[in-house]
């Protein structure tokens, strides 16, 4: 049976598969990167620029056959399918607005005379490992800048995620991307190993579990290769100050249950102050018992499917440990009984250090509860965890907000939101959620030679 599959969450019923790259497909895929990505660099960036600003309109154009596919593939209502593709058209033309600009040398001041300036060029073909949770968007935050940089790119994305995988190769292809510099690839993770150890790629990006992270970059330092990392996250959302109770709730259901709570920055542990625990607790959990999951493909579906039964499975172990040794279910707390990949929206209070939920992240629809006493107990408990990824903060007292934010161990805070992304934004973390960053200006650094050019008369 093929690793490449699409399993409709919805059912559960295998829907096409498709078949594994041989070792000689994948030496001819990685021949033809090589080729392509020098005379891709040699573009100049306003050409470069040209193709990224199309294939921003192509992703605008396809958007509703796009969202289809990866609602069949991974179960994302197509509500959210559309969303996340309106977040991938605004990551393109933001590099092909600002790439450019981003690129232009940078001057140094040089003490001992002459001129010397920094160039920023691609260093060469890159290898992208992608996973199914947003399966455009996490492609366009590493392809986009990198692209525009005038790097080629090798994909592999999840074993789920063939015909969205697939969509994205043509989609380059029919915006004028040459021939080589953007490659996708059904890729064991054996044959991953071997790709890696190739001369020909210059560096590997990764986003997924923490377990993968870890494997990648002891291949990928073995091998002298640049890695970036994002991985997973157990993310603290503080409730400091709530005088509007109803945007800290909806913030909160928003963070948690977006994309049936299949996101790395997802408001994961929600730590609340004494004296407003018991009423966000209760007016949480009327939410949370309020939401629907239904058909992903209608449109006024919030909460559709996990993506998998092996998504299923693994949440069901984690809660069901916790309730075993104690936790208190407030929603939910269990599978529910339809043919799919489908979880209750769930709750839990009186979570304690023996239990897997307390250390461990929990990738899908539930909500840990926590009260402390104090601003000082919130940073703490926030920061007692092996993950750094992202934080939100909720507080009337925005210098309360500033001086909590300096504290935690994160690589993002949001202050009176929840954790989100925007091309603009940084995206990424700390510890054992990873390192590096994606997007932004930061986008076009992490895979750039920063090259000095040093004059002397």
């Amino acid at each position: 049976m093929s690793t490449y599959r699409v399993v409709n969450p919805a059912t559960g019923e295998t829907e096409k598969e498709y078949p594994t790259a041989t070792d000689g497909e994948l030496r001819e895929a990685l021949t033809l990167a090589d080729g392509a990505q020098r005379a891709w660099a040699d573009r100049a960036p306003a050409e470069r620029a040209a193709v990224l600003r199309r294939v921003a309109d192509l992703y605008e154009e396809r958007k509703d056959q796009l969202a289809a596919v990866i609602t069949r593939e991974m179960g994302k209502p197509v509500k959210q399918a559309l969303g996340e593709l309106a977040i991938v058209v605004s990551i393109y033309r933001y590099y092909a607005e600002r790439g450019e600009g981003f690129l232009e040398a940078e001057e140094l001041d040089v003490a001992s005379g002459g001129r010397a300036v920094i160039r920023k060029e691609a260093v060469g073909t890159l290898l992208g490992i992608m996973p199914w949770n947003f399966p455009y968007y996490q492609v366009a935050r590493f392809a986009a800048p990198n692209l525009m940089l005038g790097n080629a790119i090798v994909l592999k994305h999840a074993p789920q995620c063939p015909e969205s995988a697939l969509e994205m190769e043509r989609l380059f292809r029919d915006a004028g991307l040459p021939e080589g510099a953007y490659v996708n690839i059904f890729a064991t993770n054996e044959q991953i190993e071997t790709l890696i150890g190739d001369d020909r790629i210059q560096g590997v990006s990764l986003t997924g579990s923490e377990r993968a992270g870890a494997a990648v970059a002891e291949i990928a330092g073995r091998n002298l290769k640049k890695v970036v990392l994002e991985l997973g996250g157990s993310d603290p959302y503080l409730i400091l100050g709530a005088s509007d109770m109803e945007r800290v709730v909806k913030n909160a259901l928003t963070g948690r249950m977006g994309n049936a709570g299949q996101a790395c920055n997802a408001a994961k542990r929600i730590i609340a102050l004494d004296e407003h625990y018991d009423g966000f607790s209760t007016a949480f959990t009327d939410a949370v018992r309020s939401i629907t999951v239904g058909d992903p493909t209608d449109p006024g579906t919030f909460m559709g499917p996990l993506s998998s039964e092996k998504a299923v499975e693994t949440l069901d172990e984690q809660v069901q440990d916790a309730i075993s040794k104690g936790a208190t279910v407030l929603a939910g707390g269990k599978r529910i009984d339809r043919p799919g990949a489908w979880y209750e929206p769930t709750v839990l209070a009186g979570i304690t250090p023996e239990m897997r939920a307390y250390k461990e992240e929990l990738f899908g629809p539930v909500a840990l509860l926590f009260k402390v006493g104090s601003e000082e107990e919130a940073v703490d408990f926030a920061n007692n965890s092996p993950y750094g990824l992202s934080a939100s903060i909720q507080t009337d007292d925005d210098a309360q907000a500033e001086r909590v934010a300096q504290r935690l161990q994160t690589g993002m805070v949001f202050i009176g939101a929840p954790s989100g992304t925007a091309a603009e934004l940084p995206f990424g973390g700390v510890k054992r959620s990873g390192f590096g960053r994606e997007l932004g200006r930061f986008g076009m650094e992490e895979f750039a030679n920063h090259k000095l050019v040093r004059l002397v008369r």
